[in-house]
């Protein structure tokens, strides 16, 4: 290693994972080269209207996409790899490594998002060590956490060792068989770590997580006591819990009809893998259940986190087609809210307690624990690496804030302990470590459509507050109007008469053609028609939120028509409407369709907030 390696510094940059839970996303950049850990997603909240995921924002990775040399997946949950196919469409990432439940999760996403060959995907086991580009050597280290397959990292660097732990908790009874690896992690504790990279999601609770095998004994006496149909949901990535639903009903003689595709695919790539074992005739089709007797069934549902798709949910509102629920039935939610998520699951076990089912739920029930470590845990994990600087990852500001505060009561000093932010640069030497810049790090939001920019959320946050109104004007070439505005409200609280406020929109606008309509002619004697759009938008925007006492979105569209001929009736207007085309010098403002030997030439606003 040479002296100008030695003496150039490591940036990590986090774009997502910090001051929220999910859509973790970690950059390692030395010099010339990207090495990317994880690229997870985060769900929506209740004011991001339309939207189905929440990426990190990806603009450092798109301006240096020629630095990425590979990526790490350190498991298979959506908040570490649901953003893969959306960051492959925007820019190349050489090379995927990750565990072989992980690298057949994204598969299938790679496939269903038609990126299909864009990346070459490798799968890697405990212990293994793999180079991405010059300067980094990753050595995956196994670790125990809610899913299979599930790693810690090891991350050799010109400058040092770092250890990434990823999400986990330390399970010495697991159900998988698959024993954290603490022998390994004390190695590296012995070389000397540079630096620590640890999971906070749990750092305010006291003690240690429970084992996954926790819950079997409680979920057992369930399953004995249920005399009708059996319903559980979990997250379908919750493949020891899973699991243990599977022993349970060949120890109860029930057989398992699965819904939700999320399920079904970790299912059937866990039965390939070796990961679920048990007999093809324990499944059944759900339409199958109709001939067996209630206490022989038990159906695996998605649907935990109450999301409006998924099968639990469409089962509560009665809008699934093969599942019904009906009293008698026991329906388990074997899995806490994510928050934001509390109200919607809140709804949807009060629907189906309605409908007369035994639902259990809730942390006294020991029927979940959580994946992710608590203070012990953490204790455990900063005891064996013993790094010499310690950054808290994976949770919101209080529990990155409380993890620190861990570390120092077991001596760790404040000047080697960063509380970061997503977007901001550390700058790591073997010496030092500090924040030394940011970059871009909001968020990317997605509907079934692509991308929503940020002024499209405005206009639907806006429409879901305050509703929209519509005015629609046509002015001949004088300056004058042709027929009356036409107003349109749609989800407004009026607080005036509909006819005062016409009259007042309408008083409005002939005073500023009035008043002012010289000021919208161009030296060639062409009407500014875009000017003067957005002047009576403006106005408008004020007079409607002075006299509604809200702010609703305020669309004006201005219509113009040639005087040689008669105005324009509303549906001829309508059928001529044509599509805006990019403005020219000089020539903007001219009509630009014709339709039985009208002209007419129609701007539709954006979406403006009023002052």
């Amino acid at each position: 290693m040479s002296n100008n390696e030695t003496q150039s510094k490591l940036k990590i940059i986090p774009l997502g994972g910090l001051h929220e839970i999910g859509k973790n996303t970690c950059i390692y950049e030395y010099e010339d080269e990207i090495l990317m850990v994880d690229a997870g997603i985060a769900f929506p909240t209740d004011d991001m209207h339309g939207v189905n995921i929440v990426l990190p924002e990806m603009t450092y990775l798109r301006e240096n996409h020629q630095k990425i040399k590979g990526m790490i997946a350190t498991h298979g949950h959506e908040d570490h790899i649901g953003g893969i196919p959306y960051h492959l469409k925007q820019f190349e990432i050489p090379v995927i490594y990750g565990p072989p439940l992980a690298i057949a999760l994204i598969e299938d996403k790679l496939e269903e998002a038609a990126v299909t060959g864009r990346t070459s995907l490798k799968t890697v086991r405990s212990r293994e060590i793999v180079r991405v580009g010059k300067h980094f050597l990753v050595e995956f280290i196994r670790n125990t956490h809610s899913m299979a397959d599930s790693f810690t990292l090891a991350i050799h660097t010109p400058i040092g060792i770092l250890i990434h732990t990823g999400d986990f908790k330390i399970d010495h009874t697991p159900i998988d068989g698959q024993h954290f690896d603490f022998h390994r992690l004390a190695e590296y504790g012995e070389k000397g770590v540079l630096c620590l990279l640890s999971d906070s999601t749990n750092s305010e609770v006291p003690g240690h997580t429970p084992s996954e095998a926790s819950v079997y004994p409680n979920l057992d006496r369930i399953f004995a006591q249920a005399q009708g149909r059996i319903m559980l949901t979990t997250f379908a990535s919750s493949v020891h819990r899973i699991n243990i639903a599977l022993q349970l009903s060949q120890k109860h003689n029930r057989k398992v009809a699965v819904v939700g595709r999320s399920m079904l695919n970790v299912i059937a790539h866990c039965r390939n893998l070796g990961y679920i074992k048990c007999p093809d005739e324990l499944f059944v089709p759900i339409k199958a259940t109709k001939g067996l007797a209630d206490e022989r069934v038990l159906i695996l549902t998605t649907g935990s986190q109450g999301e409006p798709l998924a099968a639990m949910t469409r089962i509560a509102n009665g809008e699934h087609p093969l599942v019904k629920t009906r009293p008698g039935d026991t329906i388990i939610f074997s899995a806490n809210p994510i928050p934001g998520n509390t109200i919607a699951v809140v709804n949807c076990i009060d629907k189906l307690m309605m409908q007369g089912a035994n639902v259990i739920y809730g942390r006294d029930k020991g029927i979940h624990v959580s994946g992710h470590g608590c203070q012990e845990d953490q204790k455990m994990m900063l005891a064996l690496t013993k790094p010499k600087f310690f950054v808290p990852v994976h949770g919101e500001h209080r529990m990155l804030v409380q993890h620190a505060q861990t570390a120092q009561k077991m001596g760790f000093t404040k000047e080697n302990t960063v509380i970061i932010k997503n977007g901001d640069v550390i700058e790591l030497s073997t010496e030092r470590i500090q924040v030394v810049a940011q970059v871009p790090a909001g968020l990317e939001l997605v509907d079934q459509a692509g991308i929503v920019h940020e002024q499209v959320m405005e206009e639907r946050q806006q429409l879901a507050n305050d509703g929209v109104v519509t005015v629609a004007a046509t002015v001949n070439q004088q300056g004058k109007l042709v027929t009356q505005p036409q107003l349109n409200l749609r989800g407004v609280v009026t607080v005036v008469d509909s006819a005062l406020l016409h009259q007042l929109i309408n008083r409005s606008i002939e005073q500023i053609l009035s008043e002012r309509w010289g000021e919208f002619k161009t030296q060639s004697g062409i009407p500014n028609w875009t000017g003067l759009r957005q002047e009576i938008e403006s106005y408008l925007q004020r007079l409607i939120k002075r006299e509604l006492k809200s702010q609703p979105l305020v669309v004006f569209v201005l219509q113009w028509a040639d005087t040689s001929e008669s105005p324009l009736q509303p549906e001829q207007a309508q059928q001529a409407e044509q599509p805006e085309q990019a403005e020219q010098p000089e020539q903007a403002e001219q009509p630009e369709a014709t339709t039985s030997g009208r002209t007419y030439r129609r701007r539709r606003s954006t979406a403006s907030m009023a002052s």
